[in-house]
């Protein structure tokens, strides 16, 4: 048990085993009191779909199971074989016998100063490139509940793609950040956009503090402020700016942040470009954070020792690629212990959780003020563009004034201005009706579902029983453009991720949950399971044979597609065989 860290919040932390005897960590953390359960008899999560509680004394559950040594070790000879040949083939264009699509350096140009760095090249054109046609699949219709695909093939395996004039209708579209459903073109909020953009036109073609400042700006920060409960709130045009260029606003030489390690690309190139120092704790472990707090306040700054001028802490409300949800009620109990400040990224999370969609303050049931800067984008739940800042009014107004992102960018489209009015609106029951409201409950009921049912069936997902996105782990190399390319086949279009953007034995395909889904299409999409038979995914309990399986017959996409690929695969198949047997 650990220590109480507030008068709101108790931690209890246990180590199950799940059928297969592989461990699972699961936190659970109770609001207001603590109450025992039995993590093996949950009949609520495993038996029929249950009416969302938002009580404040729901249980905060997160697994993240260790990844299985066999899967492992299968999955560095995966890169190691895709490697070694990689390195053939770059010998195979030295010599002229392959032809090289990259951009690479030209022999008069040997001698200067490279530029291009060698070995991005190579995973790009020897691991990236097997796989390319699983990404930037073009979209043809309003990014909803389901898509419309313009259909490409490769004649070069993926160097170039040609357009083949065909539509795929009707794919179930699991990748966008749809989370509300509101990337519509028809409804309440489509129709308050193009009247919009009749009056006022598509764009402003100047910044906030010049001529771009409309009166749907100021209309739209003031809802804003009032929908997160601060004093007062600011948007800019793009959310990844919102926080690349506004952390350097807020910290500089002679601060410290502390980071969470899981944080977005942006918050750690805003926490880069500002010069401050940074040190990295361990994702969601209030230890580690605690460990740092009091070493930075203890030593002070390095070599002098003097005092920081500021400690700002950097998380995430839901982190977009593991679906877990920040321990907030901690992170402020820490702050205040220690007089930090907190900048809390809802980008995931502002709309997605909590009984009024207001994010993770809300899901705790947590005083906004508690929090310093509230940062969030309209991209996802709102079915907007941009981002926004909210907290006290004399931080916004120094913002106004020092932000690279408030003084030089132009401001936002009208239209884009209105969507994230008319659906905030609509959120907060400001329209008139529940639309709102209903789809933050029918949000919680599928996440809650769906995660239910890949869990019945016996694969690994990461992250908390709230969250909209749902991470399942394929780990494979092979699998990753397996699984993506058979999911389309059936008309589901899902995300995949593998390294760099997660660590090389945690590739995962990336589900996000939308309140538009009903409830045929999360059947339809949860893995039939004719996948599981064929090997692209496992079952724990059966991982030797499905994984054996998923070598002889799958392996195809791993190798190389030339003259080599029939050794490739004789020797790939012959060295697992000798490990598993």
């Amino acid at each position: 048990m650990l220590d109480n860290v507030g008068s709101f919040c108790v931690c209890k932390i246990k180590d199950v085993r799940n059928g297969s005897g592989n461990t699972i960590m699961q936190i659970l953390i109770y609001n207001k009191h603590h109450i025992d359960v039995n993590l093996e008899s949950r009949d609520g999560m495993l038996g029929g779909p249950p009416a969302y509680d938002f009580s404040g004394d729901r249980p905060f559950i997160e697994s993240f199971e260790e990844t299985p040594m066999l899967v492992a070790v299968l999955t560095y000879m995966g890169y190691g074989i895709l490697t070694i040949f990689g390195y053939l083939r770059d010998f195979l264009r030295d010599w002229k016998i392959e032809r090289c699509h990259v951009a690479r350096e030209r022999e008069e140009q040997r001698d200067f100063v490279p530029l291009y760095q060698d070995f991005e090249n190579f995973y790009t054109r020897n691991l990236y490139m097997r796989i390319r046609d699983s990404w930037n699949r073009p979209i043809c219709s309003v990014p909803g509940a389901k898509v419309d695909l313009v259909e490409r093939v490769s004649p070069d395996y993926n160097w170039t793609f040609d357009y083949t004039g065909k539509v795929v209708e009707g794919v179930i579209n699991m990748g966008s950040y749809n989370y509300l459903g509101f990337a519509e073109n028809t409804g309440y909020c489509a129709d308050a956009s193009a009247e919009v953009t009749m009056k006022y036109g598509v764009g402003v073609a100047s910044t906030r503090q010049e001529m771009g400042n409309l009166d749907r700006h100021e209309e739209m920060e003031e809802l804003v402020a009032k929908f997160l409960g601060v004093e007062s709130a600011m948007a800019f045009g793009m959310g990844f700016a919102t926080n690349s260029m506004n952390i350097p606003a807020l910290t500089g030489k002679g601060c410290l942040i502390l980071s969470d390690e899981l944080n977005h690309a942006s918050l750690v190139l805003g926490a880069r470009l500002s010069g401050s120092t940074i040190r990295v704790f361990k994702h969601n472990n209030m230890q580690s954070l605690e460990k740092m707090l009091r070493d930075a306040i203890v030593h002070g700054q390095p070599r002098t020792h003097r005092p920081w001028k500021k400690i700002l802490i950097l998380v995430e409300g839901i982190y977009s690629m593991e679906g877990s949800i920040v321990r907030l009620p901690e992170v402020i109990a820490l702050k205040k212990r220690y007089r930090a400040y907190l900048y809390l990224d809802e980008a995931h999370s502002i709309g997605a959780l909590g009984p009024g969609g207001r994010g993770v303050v809300d899901y705790f049931g947590l005083d906004p003020r508690d929090v310093d800067v509230m940062m969030g984008t309209f991209t996802k739940s709102f079915g907007a563009a941009g981002g926004y800042i909210g907290g006290r009014k004399e931080l916004l107004e120094y913002l106004r004034s020092h932000s690279h992102s408030a003084v030089y960018a132009a401001s936002m489209s009208p239209p884009v201005v209105e969507q994230i009015i008319a659906s905030m609106k609509c959120i907060m029951g400001e329209d008139g009706t529940t639309l709102g409201r209903d789809r933050v409950q029918q949000l919680a009921e599928n996440t809650l579902y769906f995660r239910r049912r890949l869990t019945e069936m016996g694969f690994i997902i990461y992250g908390n029983n709230d969250s909209p996105v749902v991470p399942m782990m394929l780990y494979m190399p092979a699998k990753i453009g397996a699984f993506g390319r058979e999911m389309l086949k059936r008309n589901i279009g899902v995300v995949v991720v593998g390294f760099p953007a997660t660590p090389i034995i945690e590739s995962r395909a990336r589900f996000c949950i939308s309140a538009a889904h009903t409830k045929d299409m999360l059947d339809t999409v949860t893995i039939p399971p004719c996948l599981a038979q064929n090997g692209y995914l496992f079952h724990t309990k059966d991982i030797k044979r499905a994984q054996l399986m998923f070598l002889m017959r799958h392996l195809r996409s791993v190798c190389l597609v030339n003259a080599a690929h029939a050794t490739m695969l004789t020797t790939t198949i012959l060295f697992s065989l000798c490990f598993l047997l």
